[in-house]
């Protein structure tokens, strides 16, 4: 039997994400997968980042994580999305070669020191009397571990559904776990039943083009990761499209061959991104959905339908897609699917990620009842910084909702719970102005470096970045005469100046920005688009980002208000029934974690705040 620092069960963008920072942080690590050719699979859309997922890859990317490099490496088409709204919303989304994207982040587990990948189902799992974790897989092999990781996505009991015909696998055909559930029901864990679903893939050949409206890439963006200097290249294109009534009448006319409808889907699933089905019974009054025709890799012919899941019949999904405006000659090559698997109710979890009540236990990505491979990621670099900081005996991270996107997916699940598969959005975070993807290094990379994960070429890039920032800040009062830029604030729409202004005051200007004030003047010749970009959303949001700043602050008090390990909330009077339960059940860390639990009011907290401060008096 072999001993290890960690083991992470699952390799899918959790478990490398997981993996990666234990062995980094020198901790001998086993990487167990139920294939190595799943390995940072993408299962369903060919694409990373997108609405508020773009900020949780910047956020892993400055924690140290692999993601973002990873995508800059095989991306074949960038986009800012949101670009015509304010900072705030604006989001990457890369469509990335799948095939590159898994052949990319298996060779860098393969060569990353103490790292040891391996084929294998994880069936038992057993805590052992000095705190450590036995496992054992289904050929019989034992290894043991002080830290465990679970990230095994949507495999555990899962099966895929197509009509009334069902399958036990995993995604895209590959083996599932069918014995693990019942391994970790045994510790206690209350597991949940969730779906998820996507779409056919077709052959590009069979494709109409010129009849539908390209998608290109962008050129002059940021990349995903803040170390990656090569320019973004885009290599392919992708198109859009929409449904019509005929699609919609086929639909309807088949609801009850939907298993979505019918019963046989017993699994919840996601309210953000239904099937095609549900979207049609949902939005009954509109004529047509968006579908986007996305390539899947340089090396192959397939290309992804996004917005088509659906579980309906072979025959009825042939008849579906064949009634969208360019594919009426489409070959499927692949059919659409539902997948049912088990997770976690998060709840159960620490906001370390940790399961309460079990130490070195760590749950990471879907098996949380999340959804999306940005939030597994984000959620496999948290429970692997503090899996190793368990294994070294020092206190373990929280990100608050103020550090970041991972500090507000975290929260939200292991506060609230989820009761379908959680995907982030930009709505769920109220500090989202100061939390942007582009200065994620900015809020984030020190952190990463305190844990051991941002090794000293990203900390020589980060650092440049700060005296780049300074610099560019200095030329912000540099002085122009009206005369000067008179016809400049002419030509954007804006009344001239009547005495001499600075930079920083054309800045504040609505229709004039930083990139027309430096190709007019020269002024920022030198720095990159990045710093230039970071520079102008700081000037131009300054009396909001000061406002959200002040904000924290008041939000930090009840944050830094630490709840006691052994407080027991049954003792004290003055606290409600329901409260007391829901207390007892979540054990929140922070008055501020307490204040957000359902079913604990304003004035729960305001007697909460006071018996802490009572009991810490007393335990003084």
């Amino acid at each position: 039997m072999e001993k290890f620092d960690a083991i992470v069960i699952g390799a899918g963008h959790a478990g490398c994400e997981a993996a990666l920072a234990l062995a980094r942080t020198e901790n001998k690590t086993l990487l167990l997968t139920l294939s190595l050719d799943a390995v940072a699979f993408l299962a369903c859309n060919p694409s990373i980042g997108g609405t508020a997922k773009g900020q949780l890859v910047a956020e892993v990317d400055a924690l140290g994580g692999e993601m973002g490099i990873n995508t800059d490496k095989t991306l074949i088409q960038l986009r800012m999305l949101n670009s015509g709204k304010g900072p705030a919303v604006q989001s990457l989304r890369a469509q990335a070669d799948k095939i590159e994207y898994h052949n990319q982040m298996k060779h860098t587990l393969e060569k990353t020191l103490n790292l040891f990948l391996k084929q294998g189902e994880v069936t038992d799992i057993k805590e052992l009397e000095n705190g450590d974790k036995l496992i054992k897989t289904a050929v019989g092999l034992k290894f043991q571990a002080k830290a465990l990781v679970f990230a095994t996505g949507v495999y555990l009991k899962s099966r895929i559904i197509i009509g009334d015909y069902t399958k036990e696998c995993g995604p895209n055909g590959f083996s599932n776990a069918m014995k693990l559930s019942e391994s970790l029901e045994k510790l206690g864990i209350k597991l949940l039943r969730f779906k998820t679903g996507t779409p056919a893939r077709i052959n590009g050949r069979s494709i109409d083009y010129s009849a539908l409206e390209v998608q290109k890439g962008e050129d002059n963006i940021q990349n995903f990761s803040f170390i990656t200097k090569k320019k973004p290249n885009n290599k392919a294109v992708c198109y859009l499209t929409y449904t019509n009534l005929e699609t919609h009448k086929i639909i309807k006319d088949n609801l009850d061959k939907a298993p979505v409808f019918s019963g046989l889907i017993k699994g919840v699933g996601p309210r953000y991104c239904p099937s095609i089905e549900t979207k049609i019974v949902r939005f009954a009054d509109k004529e047509r959905h968006q579908l986007f025709l996305e390539p899947e890799a340089l090396s192959t012919n397939e290309v992804y339908i996004q917005g088509f899941s659906t579980s309906m019949p072979v025959d009825v999904q042939e008849q579906m897609i064949h009634s969208v405006k360019g594919l009426e000659h489409a070959e499927i090559m692949r059919d659409s699917y539902a997948i049912e698997y088990d997770c976690i109710e998060p709840t159960q979890l620490l906001p370390t990620l940790e399961l309460k009540g079990h130490k070195g236990l760590f749950f990471a990505g879907q098996i949380n009842g999340t959804s999306g491979y940005e939030e597994a990621a984000a959620q496999g670099i948290i429970a692997g910084i503090n899996a190793n900081l368990y294994l070294k005996g020092k206190e373990q991270l929280v990100l608050k909702r103020s550090d970041g996107y991972i500090g507000v997916l975290i929260d939200d699940i292991v506060t609230k719970g989820t009761n379908e598969p959680y995907r982030m959005m930009t709505s769920r975070a109220e500090y989202r102005l100061l939390l942007r993807q582009d200065n994620a290094d900015l809020r984030l990379t020190e952190i990463g470096r305190q844990v051991g994960l941002v090794d000293d070429k990203r900390w020589r890039i980060f650092q440049k970045k700060k005296k780049d920032l300074d610099k560019i800040s200095a030329l912000l009062n540099q002085k122009y005469k009206v005369e000067e830029v008179k016809a400049f604030y002419l030509e954007n729409g804006e009344n001239p100046p009547k005495e001499s202004v600075t930079v920083k005051d054309m800045l504040k200007r609505s229709n004039i920005d930083a990139f027309k004030i430096n190709a007019k003047f020269h002024v920022f010749d030198g720095f990159s688009y990045e710093i230039i970009n970071e520079m102008n959303i700081t000037v131009k949001y300054e009396g909001y980002l000061k406002q959200q700043l002040e904000e924290i602050e008041k939000f930090k008090k009840n944050e830094n208000t630490l709840i006691p390990e052994d407080f027991d909330y049954s003792k004290y009077h003055g606290l409600r029934l329901e409260a007391i339960e829901k207390l007892q059940e979540i054990k929140p860390l922070s008055i501020g974690q307490a204040s957000r639990i359902s079913g604990v009011s304003p004035s729960d907290i305001a007697v909460l705040s006071v018996l802490v401060k009572k009991h810490i008096q007393e335990h003084k």
